[in-house]
């Protein structure tokens, strides 16, 4: 037998606040990025970079709390896809061109390009292995996801910043390298996934011991942190691509 509910009129058009609150993070977010285009504009570079790794902060939390508050939706999963491409995809560009590649003329330009079409195309692709094959790549990626290829793409600018040294008089190597990383975001190179992570219970107090060394180095030398963040990340790719290329792999 159904149990029919008597729905509320003046609550029939309203939605729950927890419902939209993965939304607004994503606007957040996307805003965050827009202001590291304006910073890059206005020759901002430092505040333009941690803006963006405030976006990539953000992006992660809009979709811890969709799957806590049970909010996901098509359209969160639409709108967080746009706003990863403004903020991964064009927004890291535009910082490394102002920063390197301006000197560089149409040459880094072209690289600009080439890493915002691999974004898109990558986050293009994501969205339709998300709705056909979802239970597969929760444990890993198929190339490297939009915010850590940003990330990756910014590391010339953290080298430069934390003093190691200033590419800025080699603007055609820059540019190769973020060229790689969009080739890189669109690569059938498996990596991890967060949710796969596992730790061994001997690493555990190491991790937590490098963890408050992290948080030292966040407000003392926060681009040798990301630096550092930037090289144990193309180890562990370099580790998948062995892995991958195994006998008897797949």
């Amino acid at each position: 037998m159904k149990k029919f509910i008597r729905r509320d009129p003046q609550h029939r058009d309203q939605v729950p606040f927890l419902q939209l609150l993965p939304n607004l993070v994503t606007l957040s977010g996307m805003c965050l990025g827009l202001t590291s285009i304006r910073f890059s504009m206005d020759g901002r570079y430092d505040g333009a970079a941690l803006l963006l790794l405030l976006a990539a902060l953000m992006d992660g939390l809009d979709g811890l709390l969709a799957r806590r508050l049970n909010a996901t939706s098509n359209f969160g999963a639409e709108l967080d896809s746009l706003s990863d491409f403004l903020c991964f995809g064009v927004a890291p560009g535009l910082l490394i061109y102002r920063f390197f590649l301006e000197p560089s003329n149409n040459f880094g330009w072209i690289f600009v390009l080439v890493f915002a079409a691999a974004c898109c195309l990558r986050l293009a692709r994501f969205n339709v292995m998300r709705d056909e094959n979802a239970a597969e790549t929760s444990h890993h990626f198929l190339g490297v996801p939009a915010p850590a290829a940003a990330m990756l793409g910014l590391l010339p600018l953290f080298v430069s910043l934390a003093g190691v040294v200033d590419l800025r008089p080699v603007p055609h190597l820059v540019a190769f390298w973020l060229g790689f990383v969009g080739v890189l975001m669109i690569s059938r190179l498996r990596t991890f996934s967060p949710k796969a992570m596992r730790i061994p219970r001997a690493l555990v107090g190491l991790m937590m011991f490098a963890t408050v060394v992290a948080v030292g180095l966040m407000f003392t030398r926060i681009w040798l942190l990301l630096t550092a963040l930037d090289l144990i990340y193309l180890a562990m790719l370099g580790h998948a691509a062995l892995q991958a290329r195994r006998p008897g792999d797949e």
